[in-house]
């Protein structure tokens, strides 16, 4: 065979391909690209939420209504980085992002693709201000401040008793992220005005959590607060399963991690927080334009218990509480 023919033949397919994947931009179907920054079972039901919007709107990828793009950085900042780097270069029509670190990185990466968040904290807290106090102007979605942990962390001292002269509430901390951080200091600050006494250890990643934990659990703590933390949501069930052995139970803001074995929670519920983002990328997917989006805060809290969990601890649950299923 020809050497010139040998060479043109791969040409040829490299051409189709681009071509092809050319025509796919072009086909007048959207491309959402959605990250998540870890795996875990709770984070993803934001994922849910935010297809289920979109589906709703009228841009499903069964009605071949629009191309969406997963993918998942397992824990994995250079991973992280990567994938949010591809996206970019596929010019997607939207960033959809999931948690804190995915939201951080893909604003520290685009100026210009709409990015929509969830289950993040806001641009203050994320540190993406810029120096007049503004977010990205490509920055959208639905983001959380720190004020809810008042209430979530205020339900302990309500629903059980100390075992000595105070209430001693437990937690751990991932001290390398910020928001995990500010999230300590305003517990820190909650606990005081509660006449609690928090026992609280810094952690650096989820393989940490069972030893640190541990170490915790020796303080003769009342009960744990899982706080919204990136290492928490991923090593749950080790945390879980080591505050059993303790009988020590578990409260948190977060009504996932309810599901998953704590006792009660006054929190977002993270499937709605992915609804009330894809909502938002919905409209801008319908109009193209950004006029009327920002970033929106939080609108569904609920005050949630598990009935197994609050059965095992005997603790009486109040009836403005709904069960997890």
């Amino acid at each position: 065979m020809n050497s010139k023919r040998i060479i043109f033949l791969p040409l040829l397919i490299i051409l189709f391909f681009l071509s092809f994947c050319q025509s796919n931009k072009k086909d007048g179907v959207p491309t959402v690209s959605f990250v998540d920054a870890f795996e875990d079972a709770t984070i993803a039901q934001a994922k849910i939420g935010f297809t289920d919007a979109l589906k709703k709107n009228g841009f499903s990828e069964d009605q071949k209504t629009v191309h969406i793009i997963y993918r998942n950085a397992q824990g994995d900042i250079p991973t992280l980085t990567q994938i949010v780097n591809y996206f970019i270069s596929e010019k997607v029509d939207i960033l959809a992002t999931n948690t804190t670190l995915s939201t951080i990185t893909a604003a520290q990466k685009t100026k210009t693709i709409p990015i929509f968040m969830m289950v993040s904290p806001t641009a203050q807290l994320m540190k993406l201000e810029d120096a007049s106090g503004n977010a990205p102007a490509n920055l959208f979605g639905v983001e959380e401040d720190l004020a809810y942990i008042d209430t979530s962390f205020s339900i302990i001292p309500k629903l059980i008793k100390p075992k000595g002269d105070k209430l001693v509430i437990g937690m751990i901390y991932n001290q390398s992220e910020p928001q995990s951080i500010d999230a300590f200091n305003r517990i820190k600050n909650l606990a005081v005005k509660s006449n609690v006494i928090l026992k609280a250890l810094p952690v650096n990643t989820s393989a940490d959590a069972q030893l640190v934990t541990q170490a915790l659990l020796q303080n003769n703590v009342d009960a744990f607060f899982a706080n919204p933390d990136n290492t928490v949501f991923a090593s749950f069930e080790t945390i879980l399963k080591n505050c059993n052995q303790k009988n020590v139970p578990i409260f948190t803001s977060e009504a996932g991690l309810v599901k998953r074995g704590a006792v009660a929670a006054f929190g977002a519920d993270i499937y709605q927080w992915g609804y009330q983002a894809g909502e938002q990328a919905a409209q801008y997917l319908k109009t193209k334009k950004t006029e009327g989006l920002k970033p929106e805060m939080v609108k569904l809290r609920k005050r949630v218990y598990n009935p197994a969990a609050a059965k095992k601890f005997n603790i009486a649950i109040p009836p403005n509480y709904e069960a997890v299923k």
